[in-house]
């Protein structure tokens, strides 16, 4: 990974610097003042760095390159006076095309946020840059030979493989940093919204039958294809066939190249890109692999998608975020969640959560995702210029000098994923993954998610004494399963369930499972378990005295989730409410039709919670409990030996109904 020499630039309290079609018009002077006023207001709100959203799909606006990048420069200009980085973030690989009446309203009503000043159907036919026609820079469907399209979003899509893109891309880049002096950049949509159905094109096929001596099979092959009549295309294609794993290996190679050649273009400056979602098979249609492109990223970012009334639980996003948290720590990179909101108390939520992870935290509104803008409708730098004055006036700690106390690792394998492998029952390991992330957040135990690479290094696997949760690995290489091995050999303890190493790396069925191997080693450190998508192994570990937690419940709801961190000597606990009730927004849906979040409640009743912690190896000392939802006020929180290495702390959160911390006392 390219270093970035803005060793200093890391970005904590984030929020979208929003854009409006007026202000294409710039240099007018309505303009140029409310650049002037929104950064004077970012920077009361205690916001580090801006990032830019709107103009995404950025060569729809070829055309005005000049009136947008001189925008952009005066964006900075006025930003840096207060110390506030300016990034910018587009949609490099595609055009907003609407094929029809009914597209084009949809864009209209689902999209806004792109700010939309697309080609129509005759201009678009001439629509160039630098001489690459735009048309001939797509997709090609493999259904019919027209361009590739992404029904979802309405756009036409370019290829990653296709050198007069890639060629395009990378003169636009250079202008771009040469005319707005940006702190960094993230290009986003590195994938592929067209999914499944493409590309055909020539460069595709040209690599396809280079890299792994095969063509692209026709559509009718049902061999690849499998069962196509599900509508979701995403959904398609035959994972036992080799041929259609090595093509979706090919796709996602592709797209890491075209991040390699972006990072290699901005040098030092941080480079990112925008990835929702990292563990599910379902990301391979997409073409969309942030392990691959890992190496050339210098932040990780975690979409927290969700501005309904959904988004209170929560939950369900913690395996995701401690996934990719994950990888942006092994790549030495900071990491950030961005969480939408349209009201307050969701944006009091995404950066509750972000505490909670441990990573910094991009805050944006998303009006522009409804099909009218609310009218009781604030800007970002309002509703979290409370939250982040807080922070800073309160619990000024750096989310990214904190070091989760690890009880156990959760291994997540790549190779499962990337080779759509499931199990008798369907489930694919990321399934089980996030079953065991809910049974260890309901029991307050900090974990790990253990990647790939990792698990394929026996040294590095060593070091650490922490427990394995080996679930679902039906795909392992030698390698892995060699470091397993070693680990088991040393005293390491680990849990597996089966099936267990019956596929290799490539998807190839072994002729005997590995598990066969590794249980005539007979182990004492190894025990067999049911996985977790059956029953809720962790509790009978705990019943039977395998894993003791550092911190367990004693009274009160169960339902206030804990999360320990070390900052250097000192150790913070962050409480989070899981049991939310949201209150909808009477008239407000999203696309899909449901409801917007306006505000929500605690189903909590009993808040007053005892806790039991192991005190040789958690040293709290001098600690009170504080929350935005009592200002100023700090609580004393008392700590009561209850033998020689068990202490106690009773905690009173009736008042609070999201988030608290537990920290030491300042001096």
């Amino acid at each position: 990974m390219i270093v970035s020499k803005n060793q200093d630039f890391i970005p904590k309290k984030i929020s979208s610097w929003w854009c409006t079609i007026e202000d294409i018009l710039w240099s007018e002077k309505k303009i140029v003042d409310k650049i002037k006023r929104n950064a004077e207001a970012f920077a009361k709100a205690d916001i580090d760095t801006a990032i830019n959203f709107g103009f995404h799909v950025r060569f729809d606006f070829s055309n005005y390159f000049g009136q947008l990048h001189g925008y952009y420069a005066n964006v900075c200009e006025e930003l840096h006076k207060y110390g506030i980085r300016f990034m910018d973030h587009y949609s490099c690989n595609h055009v907003q095309r609407p094929r029809n009446i009914d597209e084009f309203n949809k864009v209209h009503k689902n999209h806004r946020h792109h700010v939309l000043l697309f080609h129509d159907q005759v201009a678009a036919k001439h629509a160039q840059y630098e001489g690459h026609y735009f048309n001939d820079l797509c997709e090609v469907d493999l259904r019919d030979g027209s361009r590739g399209y992404s029904k979802t979003y309405q756009l036409e899509v370019f290829c990653h493989n296709n050198p007069g893109f890639l060629d395009m891309h990378q003169k636009y880049l250079k202008r771009l940093l040469s005319e707005v002096p940006m702190d960094g950049i993230e290009v986003d949509d590195m994938c592929d919204y067209a999914g499944l159905v493409t590309c055909g094109c020539k460069y595709c096929r040209d690599r396809f039958k280079k890299e792994y001596g095969q063509e692209i099979p026709s559509y009718d092959d049902k061999s690849f294809w499998g069962d196509i009549s599900n509508n979701n295309e995403y959904m398609w294609g035959n994972y036992n066939n080799h041929i259609f794993r090595d093509w979706l290996r090919m796709k996602s190679d592709s797209v890491a190249e075209h991040l390699k050649m972006i990072k290699e273009t901005v040098g030092e400056i941080p480079l990112m890109t925008c990835c929702s979602s990292s563990g599910p098979i379902i990301l391979n249609s997409l073409s969309l692999n942030l392990e691959k492109m890992a190496p050339h990223l210098d932040f990780f970012v975690l979409e927290n998608c969700g501005i309904d009334i959904s988004s209170v639980n929560w939950t369900k996003m913690d395996a995701e975020a401690l996934h990719q948290k994950d990888i942006a720590t092994k790549n030495k990179a900071p990491a950030l969640a961005i969480s939408y909101s349209i009201y307050e108390q969701s944006a009091y939520l995404g950066w509750a959560l972000s505490r909670f992870w441990g990573v910094g935290s991009w805050s944006s509104t998303l009006n522009q995702r409804l099909e009218k803008d609310p009218d009781d409708a604030k800007e970002i730098f309002d509703i979290i210029s409370k939250y982040n004055n807080w922070e800073t006036a309160n619990s000024n700690y750096d989310c990214n000098e904190g070091v989760d106390i690890e009880e156990v690792r959760l291994v997540s394998n790549k190779y499962c994923r990337e080779n759509g492998w499931r199990d008798d029952s369907g489930f694919e390991q990321w399934d089980k993954i996030k079953k065991w992330s809910d049974y260890l957040m309901k029991r307050n135990i900090g974990y790990r998610v253990l990647r790939a690479n990792e698990l394929s290094n026996a040294k590095e696997l060593c070091s650490n004494a922490s427990p394995l949760i080996l679930d679902g690995l039906g795909c392992l290489s030698d390698d892995q399963y060699v470091a397993i091995s070693k680990y088991l050999q040393l005293g390491g303890i680990a849990y597996i369930s089966l099936p267990f190493g019956t596929h290799d790396e490539k998807g190839f069925k072994r002729s005997k499972s590995l598990f066969h191997k590794i249980d005539e080693s007979n182990f004492e450190n190894l025990t067999i378990i049911e996985t977790s998508t059956i029953s809720n192994p962790l509790d009978k570990i705990i019943e039977k005295k395998l894993l003791e937690p550092l911190i367990w419940q004693i009274k009160g709801d169960d339902r206030w989730v804990l999360r320990a961190r070390k900052h250097g000597s000192k150790i913070m606990i962050h409480l989070l409410n899981s049991a939310l009730k949201a209150k909808e927004h009477p008239t407000l849906k999203d696309r899909n039709g449901n409801s917007i979040l306006k505000e929500f409640e605690s189903d909590i009743t009993e808040n007053k919670l005892v806790y039991r912690f192991n005190s040789s190896i958690l040293k709290l000392t001098n600690i009170e409990l504080l929350s935005p939802e009592l200002g100023s006020k700090r609580i004393d929180v008392n700590i009561i030996e209850i033998s020689k290495e068990i202490s106690e702390i009773h905690l009173d959160l009736s008042n609070i109904k999201l988030y608290a911390v537990i920290q030491e006392k300042e001096q």
